[in-house]
């Protein structure tokens, strides 16, 4: 199976964290839906497989309409072996769900909606800069519920100097009370060259304490498992059942065609990525040419990947799959580092699994880089 990613790349304002390719205008959105119709056209051979997802990102994709949307699934059961029953994800704002667009929803494929919630809290919303309100979120979460629609993730932010362990905990605690089946818990990240980036280095808003965002961290680790969800990957909290397919094909190592301005392809042997030039991606679609960069990934970058993807789910990475893969050589260097992870309380060993607990998830990107294999 194989899934498809859609890059909407309009946003009404750039969040200052916020390090995605993005313009605060819909100046081109005309022009950009009939270059994503091509370009789903152009690469209609890329994918061997059926297609079981698709996901419209961002940007705010909930910016388009119902006639848009309908129109880009078409293209894609037009060009693509989709499946009877597929995931159809739509990433939201909460300020763009209102009564009309709940009922847009309703009579679209549209089977599971993303919510950029990241806090129920004002003085949190306001040092992101988010431009809507709590009041509107939990509006958007129960119109939505009300309708029917009730595959809904929530995406959470933590870390922020303005959050603290009450909002925290009231964040969290109210999404368990409304039954959202999906949470997504990032921890803020100050990208170089962002708006929030200047402003800290300007002093104009507080720096972030990577400290607080470990108990934070700790914390939901702890909550949401203790009221029935499944930490299935890093990041990522569900109900039994409501895992996010698409994002599953990423870290179960699947392939998947990103379609839009700086959307990224992977065929399991190669990764490709669009221009982040929203006119340079229209014209060269419109010349019929794939405005696209890739790399060929060597054995030991295969590798890489595999660990890291299996290593940030529950599932973890399997010693046999590596030797599968990978060889019997790959598969002893893996077990060597292992040997030395020995007393370090960061990873668990369950028959031919080995994935991270608790505290190996705090130092994920550390432990997952000691297993890389370099040239």
């Amino acid at each position: 199976m194989a899934g498809i990613y859609i890059h909407i790349p309009f946003c009404k304002r750039k969040c200052h964290y916020c390090n995605f390719y993005s313009v605060p205008s819909l100046k081109w959105k005309d022009e950009l839906t009939a270059a994503l119709h091509n370009e789903l056209r152009l690469q209609k051979d890329y994918l061997d497989e059926p297609v079981e997802t698709i996901y419209f990102g961002g940007g705010t994709p909930s910016q388009l309409s119902e006639d848009e949307v309908k129109r880009l699934i078409d293209t894609v059961r037009e060009n693509y072996t989709l499946i009877n029953t597929p995931e159809i994800t739509l990433e939201a704002n909460p300020d763009d769900i209102d009564a009309q667009k709940v009922r847009e929803l309703k009579n679209s494929e549209i089977n599971r909606v993303s919510i950029g919630v990241q806090s129920f809290f004002h003085e949190d919303l306001k040092y992101l800069s988010r431009i809507h309100t709590s009041e509107q979120a939990e509006y958007a979460i129960k119109a939505l519920q009300d309708a029917g629609l009730g595959n809904i993730s929530i995406d959470f932010i933590y870390g922020m100097p303005s959050l603290g362990q009450e909002h925290w905990r009231k964040n969290l605690s109210r999404a368990v009370d409304m039954q959202i089946p999906h949470i997504s818990a990032y921890a803020i990240t100050v990208e170089p060259n962002t708006t929030l980036d200047v402003l800290i280095r300007n002093q104009k808003k507080q720096p972030v304490s990577e400290a607080e965002g470990a108990n934070e961290f700790r914390y939901v680790m702890k909550y949401l498992p203790e009221n029935n969800y499944i930490h299935y990957e890093i990041s990522n909290f569900c109900l039994p059942g409501y895992h996010s397919r698409h994002n599953s094909m990423y870290w179960e190592n699947k392939p998947y065609l990103g379609i839009g301005p700086s959307a990224h392809s992977f065929n399991l042997s190669s990764r490709s990525w669009n221009t982040s030039n929203l006119e340079e991606y229209i014209t060269e679609i419109n010349r019929n040419n794939l405005p696209v960069d890739s790399e060929v990934l060597d054995f030991n970058q295969q590798y890489n990947e595999f660990v890291l993807m299996g290593l940030r789910t529950n599932r973890g990475v399997s010693l046999n799959g590596v030797a599968e893969l990978f060889g019997s050589e790959r598969a002893a260097y893996f077990q060597k580092i292992l040997k030395t992870y020995g007393n370090k309380n960061q990873l668990v060993t369950d028959g031919d699994h080995i994935y991270l607990n608790d505290e190996g998830k705090l130092f994920a990107d550390r432990v997952i880089s000691d297993f890389f294999a370099v040239d």
